[in-house]
């Protein structure tokens, strides 16, 4: 029968771990309020960064849903181009390849959109509009997160309708059941125009898009631009996270006989706000960093002060430097580990109470509405903030530890003495 032998180095190591574990409680105040802190700066990053996570996740899916869609589908050039000569960048979406490459598991809703603008008229007020024609349809699906206001939305039994962003009807003095004229060039530069009823009022995330935009149907939208076909295809998918997936199979399907855009290149402000978010989340880390840091260097600065004579003691009987150095780091690694996981705990408890509660927040910068926000924790965060709490432990006791494995003999069996 083979024996199995423990090998030295595997025994040196549990040996010295479990002295760390026994030292690390044999101070029990001192010890307490070194993980107060820990658990304090992982409470402090899983809610302060899962605010900002809940935030961003929120910008993201309201600018998805009710703008964008996201991927977007146009004829090469239109972005640049588009604008100033829109007719000039029809297709159908029948043709080519579209059909096909359509078809997939992550696309739930492709829908159609043309875009125009022109002069809208009620009474004797006259304004500017941005337009887009779309297919009610596929819209109960892309634009779940627009807001109706008054009235109700675009319907597949809807012929001269539209809805109004809610601070052009404002700016029109215009309510749903009103009748309003819609003006706009044709591809010949003349100009044609369509009686529309408003049956709906609505908001989006942009404040700048409802003051300028309304949406007819597409007949609608066509019949008034006297064109055929449509500017852009605006995919929806089953999750954000698939994006770039489709995106990459998109692309390969269909060439350079269209240009595919994911959302967030067509989102600015969403952006540069998940820029400024991820400065202000990286200075968090920084400070609960070095509020850990001094309060676990602290502690075991202490703790080496106080065991000086026993520390002494183990190196006279012959105990090896490199044990008292990893002795006194795995006490650091011990609090900082116990303290993290309190700390998961305790903030994964608050960010559901606080999200089952909700914070008010006001109409952010360029945003139509207030609304309630939470806090997002996801297991990445989590392990984030874990890996913070023992990464700054192990790197405050680096010092301590060095100090005490450093010691002369004779001075620290003096000590005390």
């Amino acid at each position: 029968m083979t024996e199995h032998r423990v090998s030295p180095w595997v025994q040196a190591f549990a040996t010295t771990a479990s002295t760390a574990g026994k030292s690390v409680f044999r101070q029990t105040r001192r010890t307490l309020m070194a993980l107060l802190a820990v658990a304090f700066g992982v409470i402090s990053l899983i809610l302060a960064g899962g605010f900002i996570d809940w935030n961003l996740r929120f910008g993201r899916e309201a600018t998805i849903h009710s703008q964008l869609g996201h991927i977007r589908i146009h004829l090469p050039g239109y972005l640049d181009e588009g604008h100033a000569r829109p007719h000039d960048f029809l297709f159908s979406p029948a043709g080519g390849q579209l059909p096909a490459a359509l078809r997939a598991e992550h696309i739930v809703a492709v829908a159609p959109r043309l875009s125009f603008n022109g002069l809208a008229s009620i009474g004797e007020q006259t304004l500017s509009f941005i337009g887009e024609g779309v297919d009610p349809a596929a819209e109960a699906t892309l634009s779940r997160s627009i807001r109706i206001e008054a009235g109700r939305a675009l319907s597949g039994d809807d012929d001269a309708a539209v809805m109004l962003g809610k601070g052009l009807a404002a700016n029109l003095g215009a309510r749903p059941g009103d009748r309003i004229v819609l003006m706009s060039s044709t591809r010949r530069g003349g100009v044609s125009a369509v009686e529309v009823d408003v049956v709906g009022i609505f908001s989006s995330i942009t404040k700048a898009y409802d003051d300028a935009a309304l949406r007819v149907p597409l007949s609608t939208a066509q019949r008034l631009a006297q064109a055929s076909g449509v500017h852009a295809l605006a995919v929806v998918l089953d999750e954000t996270a698939a994006t770039d997936a489709e995106l990459g199979r998109l692309r390969q399907a269909l060439g350079t006989q269209f240009e595919t855009v994911p959302w967030y290149d067509l989102a600015d402000f969403y952006r540069k706000t998940a820029a400024l978010f991820s400065k202000q989340v990286a200075m968090v880390h920084l400070i609960i960093a070095a509020i850990i840091v001094l309060s676990i260097s602290n502690s075991m600065m202490m703790a080496v002060l106080e065991r000086t004579r026993e520390i002494g003691t183990a190196m006279a009987l012959g105990v090896p430097r490199g044990r008292i150095l990893l002795n006194f780091l795995i006490e650091g690694l011990l609090v900082g580990l116990v303290g993290a996981v309190a700390g998961v705990v305790i903030g994964g408890a608050l960010a559901m109470a606080i999200s089952a509660v909700g914070i008010p927040m006001p109409p952010g910068p360029g945003m139509a509405f207030s609304f309630r926000a939470g806090i997002l924790v996801t297991p990445g965060a989590a392990l984030q903030a874990v890996a913070l709490a023992l990464g700054t432990t192990f790197l405050a006791s680096l010092y301590p530890a060095y100090r005490a494995s450093r010691m002369t003999i004779v001075d620290a069996l003096r000590t005390g003495t």
